[in-house]
């Protein structure tokens, strides 16, 4: 039996998962920041990097005890090299390859945006290939062909906030909290989504990129008034709220789901994969369902618990490219940038 441990501290969650012949899960633990950085409406890359050096040792030590698993029963050692923060990443990637060493095991490197990418085929007996897949996070949002398991060609990209971020800027416009996703997919379920008209940015005609920045300033100004930052908010009421939040996740998922179907009809693949932080928001789920649907289009949505970044989505893709033979040197540095 091949197992592998993944290690994911990109950004803001400690997590280790354990995951035995590229399909079973043993063991997916994290430790989320969400309290640690929630008074400052975003992550704070230095506290996150703190909160990673107390936690990631229990992290790891808790995913080997619920999967009972000794270190000698370890294939190899995965950890996310990119991108995320820059500090976070080399706490996760020192305490992983110090783990390959002290056991004596090989170690992978991964991008853990394309762990994101190819997280809904977690537990599947055979991978769906060739996919189109959306990764929809709270700093990446992205469309990528997938051949293989470890062959990712970039599509489109975000140009300015990921649709993650976007969630998060509009959530502190309103003061509803942090993180911002949860918190207006629970208050749009009671609003109306065509109550405000919101612009949906869909850029060149055969761009596959995204652009969720101009969205963001239009709820600002739709709050506070064309070109203001404040004064409006307490004019508000709450059912004004849930309609702009309705109206503001409808654009997103408009454009999240528009373009995810023109990268289908560029491509020709007819299998789409959905994976990342985002994808555990409700009106995406069913807007792409039904567009896959409509369209008879195969779609394989990541299971909400492997949606924000964990270790066994690393583990997932970490076992691919050891299996592949893509090993990196002990050596490896970590990126921030895709």
């Amino acid at each position: 039996m091949d197992v592998v441990l993944g290690i994911e501290t990109s950004c803001d969650e400690t997590a280790a998962g354990l995951l035995a012949d590229g399909r079973d899960v043993l063991a997916n633990v994290v430790a989320s920041q969400d309290d640690l950085h929630a008074k400052f409406r975003g992550v704070v890359p230095e506290i996150a990097s703190r909160a990673h050096i107390e936690r990631i040792n229990l992290m790891v030590r808790e995913a080997l005890d619920r999967a009972q698993v000794a270190p000698q029963d370890i294939t190899a050692v995965a950890a996310t090299s990119r991108p995320g923060l820059i500090g976070c990443l080399l706490i996760g990637l020192t305490a992983a390859k110090t783990l390959a060493w002290a056991w004596g095991k090989p170690f992978v490197a991964v991008d853990h945006v394309q762990a994101h990418a190819l997280s809904p085929a977690i537990g599947l007996d055979q991978v769906p290939l060739p996919a189109v897949s959306l990764v929809v996070s709270g700093g990446h949002t992205c469309l990528m062909r997938l051949d293989d398991c470890t062959s990712f060609e970039l599509l489109g990209r975000t140009r300015d906030d990921a649709a993650g971020e976007a969630y998060d800027k509009v959530a502190s416009i309103l003061e509803l909290g942090y993180p911002g996703g949860p918190i207006i997919d629970k208050l749009a379920s009671g609003g109306d989504p065509k109550a405000v008209q919101l612009p949906r940015t869909w850029l060149e005609p055969d761009s596959l990129d995204f652009s969720f920045s101009g969205l963001k300033t239009a709820v600002l100004y739709h709050v506070h008034g064309p070109g203001k930052t404040s004064g409006g908010l307490a004019k508000l009421t709450d059912q004004h709220k849930a309609d702009i939040c309705a109206s503001f996740q409808a654009a997103v998922v408009d454009v999240l789901v528009g373009k995810t179907m023109q990268a289908v009809k560029q491509t020709g693949v007819r299998t789409v994969l959905v994976g990342g932080g985002v994808v555990a928001n409700s009106a995406l789920r069913s807007g792409m369902q039904q567009a896959c649907d409509r369209r008879g289009i195969q779609l394989y949505l990541a299971q909400r618990i492997y949606c924000t970044d964990n270790g066994a989505m690393i583990a997932y893709l970490g076992w691919h490219l050891y299996k592949q033979g893509k090993i990196a040197p002990l050596d490896a540095t970590a990126t921030p940038t895709m």
